[in-house]
């Protein structure tokens, strides 16, 4: 089903998510937009679809598949007020609302992977990808990119992520409406956010957690060639993940590619 604009703006009810929207049958990235459009003042709010991509980004330099018709492509504009280093504090909100939307359609079988991918039957589900525009000491706007696989099927995926990637399709054994999904998306995205902008990062963080099974698992996580090892503690208040090393000491992980290490 094609994406029908008037019906996704008459049904947003929250105050700033989807004002405007800004659609592309076919795009390089929506990411790369909605910072072409913060850069050119574009407000809050401000949210780019696409129906494929041609360029679409994941995390370090990653391409995300993104094939027409099928899945759920968008960015939304952020200005918060508050410091750079709090800016991951967003990626951690909105993987609690995707959470929580998902969940609704796979109950129990979600989970959260630091730093921001959301997982189904341990599989890779959604990719969310933020990126940040600074001003001196100050946040001038953040990107959150979120794609999500819903009715790409097991042959449509790239072979070489195919043991490692789903769909809800795939999951659910049915189709699901993108229109529903996308709508109840941006209304949950939109009541996490104002929880943060008003509420700070407390609630946020907790429900991450019970969402995230590598909590007091050992793990590693990699960045580039640095490679940290030990037991998964919790979120650090600027979204950064808590490491105990073998050594009995404490560091603080803000970016990498983190898995739980199986016991042989």
């Amino acid at each position: 089903m094609s994406w029908n604009l008037e019906v996704i703006e008459k049904s947003l009810v929250n105050e700033f998510i989807g004002r405007p929207l800004y659609y592309y049958p076919e795009i390089g990235s929506t990411n790369d937009e909605a910072f072409r459009l913060g850069i050119a003042g574009a407000p809050e709010g401000t949210v780019v679809i696409a129906d494929s991509q041609t360029k679409g980004k994941g995390r370090l330099q990653r391409l995300w598949h993104s094939p027409p018709g099928s899945n759920i492509y968008t960015s939304i504009l952020f200005r918060p007020n508050f410091a750079p280093d709090q800016a991951p504090r967003i990626s951690i909100a909105a993987g609690v609302a995707v959470a929580e939307i998902l969940s609704q359609y796979c109950p129990g079988l979600v989970q959260l992977k630091w730093p921001n991918d959301v997982l189904l039957n341990n599989k890779k589900l959604c990719g969310i990808l933020a990126q940040i525009k600074t001003s001196a000491n100050s946040i001038d706007f953040v990107v959150l990119g979120i794609g999500i696989n819903v009715n790409i099927d097991y042959n449509q995926l790239p072979c070489e992520i195919q043991s490692i990637a789903t769909s809800l399709a795939i999951e659910t054994g049915r189709e699901i409406g993108r229109m529903e999904l996308i709508i109840s998306l941006y209304e949950n995205i939109a009541k996490w956010y104002k929880e943060l902008m008003q509420s700070g990062f407390d609630t946020i963080k907790g429900k991450w957690l019970n969402f995230a099974p590598m909590i007091s698992q050992n793990v590693q996580v990699m960045f580039r060639d640095e490679l940290v090892r030990g037991k998964a503690l919790g979120l650090d208040d600027d979204g950064s993940l808590i490491i105990s090393t073998v050594n009995n000491g404490t560091v603080k992980v803000s970016a990498g590619d983190a898995t739980i290490i199986k016991e042989s």
